[in-house]
């Protein structure tokens, strides 16, 4: 069995009063720089952890925490992110923890929009948003903000929030690895094309633009010389795809490489296979329908992000956050996983 600290003893050992230690082991008041890194210090070698049960009964607290992410289809992108989220909760049934989910048209800003009020009235101590739509979210976490409702940011980290952690990867070096990844398979003058599908309210969301940029970024570095076109495709009408690809093909025969910075690639993989071309597609995130296309070559390799340890951590964080009192790192970056067909078969994405 450990020995079990009292603040007092912590104090001693710390150098500091057992009113310091009360405030920083409850987040209580203001304490001193040299102190909070003192009793920190002290917490770490003693490996401390505060008995989670006792404090949770102690409180007879329930703690609401809403999720606003896309909706989904099982299997999707999403999906594995709500497993995550699915096994923090069952983790955290026992401290009175609730998950609700809010769930928005990926392809719509407008249904982002609409959720924004009920948020505001709704009886919450936490929020995890999925961060689709750059300025609505900035709306939600001013609006947060102001209710002193601590929130956290997947998806695409956004500047000048004060969000209490973001989960996900560095958008911008995915999209310069992808670059990479793609610009290696062909030659320096070769014509390639950028795969996107419409939204309403914006063309395209934060993580994808971030991408992009890097991903352009580093063809740009390399003194790429040919031509990227951009091939504008809609979410729910899969024949008007085919008649656009079958078009677009048509015109520019030269064209059979490119990427599309989401998890759809399938849909892409499957047309060139159907249609018997040889397209070298890069496409990200490890769904099955993607490991199919992968595995069969209609797809050269995926990026991936580990969707359900995002989903966990982050209702891990607000729970550390609001039951615990833990300082949580603000930015926690994935690795970029980079998977194809010789190595998908060892990936695993263990919570």
């Amino acid at each position: 069995m450990g020995k079990t600290y009292r603040i007092k003893d912590i104090a001693e050992m710390s150098g500091v009063s057992t009113g310091t230690v009360d405030r920083i082991l409850h987040n209580r008041g203001k304490v001193s720089e040299e102190a909070q890194k003192k009793v920190e210090k002290v917490l770490k070698e003693i490996d401390y952890h505060p008995n989670l049960i006792a404090r949770s009964l102690a409180l007879k607290k329930n703690y609401h925490f809403i999720t606003l992410i896309p909706s989904f289809a099982k299997g999707e992108y999403w999906d594995k992110l709500c497993e995550g989220i699915d096994k923090a909760e069952q983790e955290l049934f026992s401290y009175n923890v609730e998950v609700e989910r809010m769930c928005f048209n990926q392809y719509d800003k407008s249904s982002f929009d609409e959720l924004i009020p009920r948020i505001e009235e709704a009886d919450c101590q936490g929020v995890v948003i999925a961060t689709q739509f750059r300025d609505s979210v900035v709306k939600l976490t001013s609006r947060l903000d102001q209710l002193q409702i601590p929130y956290i940011l997947i998806d695409a980290f956004i500047e000048n929030t004060n969000c209490v952690a973001y989960y996900g990867t560095n958008s911008y070096d995915s999209g310069y690895i992808a670059g990479r990844l793609l610009y290696e398979q062909i030659n320096p003058t070769e014509n390639i094309a950028i795969f996107r599908f419409i939204r309403k309210g914006e063309m395209q969301v934060t993580q994808v633009m971030k991408r992009e940029e890097g991903f352009r970024n580093y063809l740009t570095e390399k003194n790429y010389d040919g031509r990227i076109y951009s091939v504008q495709l809609h979410a729910d009408e899969p024949e008007k795809n085919i008649s656009i690809l079958d078009a677009f093909l048509e015109e520019h025969k030269e064209v059979n490489a490119g990427i599309i910075f989401n998890s759809r690639a399938h849909l892409l993989g499957k047309y060139f296979r159907d249609k018997g071309e040889r397209f070298r597609l890069i496409g990200y995130d490890v769904i099955d329908p993607n490991i199919i296309c992968l595995n069969e070559g209609s797809i050269t390799h995926l990026i991936a992000q580990r969707p359900e340890v995002q989903g966990f951590n982050c209702i891990r964080a607000l729970f550390r956050h609001l039951v615990l009192k833990e300082k949580v790192e603000q930015i926690n970056y994935m690795p970029i996983d980079i998977l194809m067909k010789e190595n998908i078969k060892y990936y695993n994405n263990y919570i």
